[in-house]
C-alpha cells in the first residue's frame, strides 16, 4: 500500500496504525458567540441564548452578501459566551511590559509611514494576501461576516486545510518531529501534527511576522512576538462534528497563555473560489483618494 490511505468504518486506515478520525470533508464554524466575553459568566441562559439568535435572524440591509451564522455556540449542550474559556474571565490576557513596548512601537511605526502612503501598510486582506479575521489561523476562527466555511483533506503523510475566505491552505505535516528554522516564517506558520488516541494534534510555531503584527480586534495575534506558539486539539465528538480547543502561548506578550474552544459542523455545500482580485480596484483607489486628500489639503495651506 505504500503511503496510501483506505477509508474504513468512517476512518483513515494509515500504514502505521489503526484507523484514525476521518475529517476528510467540508465544514464550517460559522457562531454569533464571540471571541471574547462581554459578561461574568461562561454559560448564557436560554432566554439570553434565544435572545440573540432572535436578533441575528432579524433581516437587515447587508444580510444577502454575509453569511454570519444564526447560532450561539453550544458546547455539551450549554451556550458559550466566549470562545475563550482560560482565563475563566473569557478575556485575553493582559499584555507584558514587553508586549505593550512592541504594542506601541507598532503603532508608532504606522503613523510614521502612514497607513496610506503605500500598498505594503494596508492590512493583508486588503491586498488579498490572507484572510481578515483569523479564518486561516491558526487558531482558526469566524470572522462573524462570512466565507467561515473549510475543506480537509487528510492522508497518512499531511493533512491540509483549505479556508474558504481569501483560499488559504494550511499543510500539516504528520509525524515531522522538527519546526523550520527560525527564520523560515510562511504564511499560517509551520505546523506539526500528531495523533493522541483520537485526537488530532497540532502545533503550530514560525508564523509569518507580518501576520503577527496584526493588531485588530479579530485577531488572534494582536502583535505577537516571534515566540508565538499554537496548539490545536481536533476531535470528532459526533460523525459530523468537531470538538476544536486552541491554546495560544507567548510569554513575551501576554501574562499567561490562552485557550479557546468551538465546534466545527461538517456542511454539504459546496466551497467556491473566493477570487480575491478579481474586478478588485479597492488598493488603487484607497491609494488614490489618499493622493486626492493630499493634494486638497496641500492648495488649502497655500491659500492661507
Amino acid at each position: 500500500m505504500g503511503a496510501g490511505i483506505v477509508f474504513l468504518l468512517g476512518g483513515v486506515f494509515t500504514p502505521t496504525g489503526p484507523p484514525k478520525p476521518d475529517f476528510h470533508g467540508n465544514w464550517t464554524n460559522e457562531t454569533l458567540t464571540r471571541l471574547e466575553r462581554a459578561g461574568e459568566r461562561q454559560t448564557l441562559t436560554v432566554e439570553e441564548a434565544a435572545a440573540i439568535e432572535q436578533e441575528a435572524d432579524a433581516p437587515w440591509l447587508g444580510e444577502m452578501f454575509s453569511d454570519t451564522g444564526n447560532d450561539v455556540l453550544r458546547i455539551n449542550g450549554k451556550a458559550r459566551s466566549s470562545i475563550i474559556i482560560d482565563p475563566l474571565n473569557g478575556r485575553l490576557p493582559p499584555r507584558t511590559a514587553a508586549g505593550k513596548k512592541g504594542l506601541a512601537e507598532l503603532a508608532a511605526r504606522r503613523a510614521r509611514s502612514g497607513e496610506f502612503d503605500h500598498p505594503e501598510m494596508r492590512p493583508l486582506a486588503e491586498r488579498c494576501l490572507v484572510s481578515f479575521g483569523s479564518n486561516a489561523g491558526p487558531p482558526m476562527l469566524p470572522n462573524y461576516y462570512y466565507n467561515n466555511n473549510y475543506t480537509i483533506v487528510q492522508t497518512a503523510d499531511d493533512i491540509v486545510i483549505l479556508t474558504e475566505m481569501n483560499h488559504d491552505a494550511r499543510t500539516i505535516r504528520m509525524g515531522a518531529t522538527t519546526h523550520l528554522p527560525d527564520t523560515v516564517r510562511p504564511w499560517f506558520g509551520d505546523s506539526i501534527g500528531r495523533w493522541e488516541g483520537d485526537t488530532l494534534v497540532v502545533e503550530t510555531t514560525n508564523i509569518h511576522p507580518a501576520q503577527l503584527a496584526q493588531t485588530e480586534i479579530l485577531k488572534a495575534y494582536r502583535g505577537a512576538s516571534r515566540n508565538f506558539k499554537v496548539t490545536e486539539r481536533l476531535r470528532l465528538t459526533q460523525p459530523d462534528t468537531i470538538l476544536y480547543r486552541f491554546t495560544v502561548e507567548d510569554a513575551d506578550t501576554f501574562e499567561a497563555p490562552f485557550t479557546g474552544e468551538l465546534l466545527f459542523k461538517r456542511t454539504d455545500g459546496k466551497i467556491y473560489e473566493y477570487a480575491c482580485h478579481e474586478s478588485n480596484y479597492s488598493i488603487a483607489n484607497i491609494l488614490a483618494d489618499a493622493r486626492a486628500q493630499e493634494r486638497r489639503e496641500a492648495a488649502q495651506r497655500r491659500r492661507r
